[in-house]
């Protein structure tokens, strides 16, 4: 039960908006584990800390469409990207706080081994808040739909789009909360 409560904490902290999320750390060492339930089998107090960042890397066979992709039709920027022959081996992106890597097969075969056969097993699921909807659905217009657009039961209004890769992007927009009183 402690697990669920703590993957429950990371979770909200993840679903907090901006400035909010900032004054929050996971502070998992509150939530205090019973003799013998521990994960790692140890019996240790877990220190606080603050999570700055969790960047996905999508692993691809070629990483030019999927860089084309994101920033042609969604705004974002490559920040760094690594030569692989006469291919990109791996790629950075942002727009604002948002970060997104992505890594060819021939790379990996190269940079790690040991994991090589574990990347092609994809594909990975990204889900993405967004704070206007309307304008993602026009950029991502022609792409591979796998779930049109719907409104969830925790006021989510959401479209599902597979990117060139093949990798699944859920967009989604939040209703406004209500007015505080």
């Amino acid at each position: 039960m402690k697990r669920i409560l703590k993957a429950v904490l990371a979770l909200s902290l993840a679903l907090v908006p901006g400035s909010a999320r900032n004054d929050l750390s996971l502070a998992s060492s509150s939530i205090k584990s019973q003799p013998g339930s521990s994960a790692l089998g140890h019996q240790e107090k877990i220190k606080p800390m603050n999570v700055k960042r969790l960047t996905p890397v999508l692993f691809v066979a070629e990483i030019e469409p999927c860089a084309k992709f994101w920033t042609e039709r969604l705004g974002f920027q490559i920040t760094a990207e690594v030569p692989e022959g006469g291919k990109l081996g791996f790629v950075i992106l942002q727009k604002g706080g948002v970060e997104l890597m992505y890594q060819s097969y021939a790379s990996v075969e190269k940079d790690m081994p040991a994991i090589q056969s574990a990347v092609r097993k994809g594909p990975t699921f990204l889900y993405v808040e967004v704070d206007d909807l309307d304008a993602v659905i026009q950029a991502v217009k022609g792409s591979e739909i796998y779930m049109p657009v719907r409104t969830t039961f925790y006021g989510a209004k959401e479209i599902g789009i597979k990117d060139p890769a093949g990798h699944y992007v859920t967009f989604a927009q939040f209703a406004a909360a209500p007015p505080q009183k």
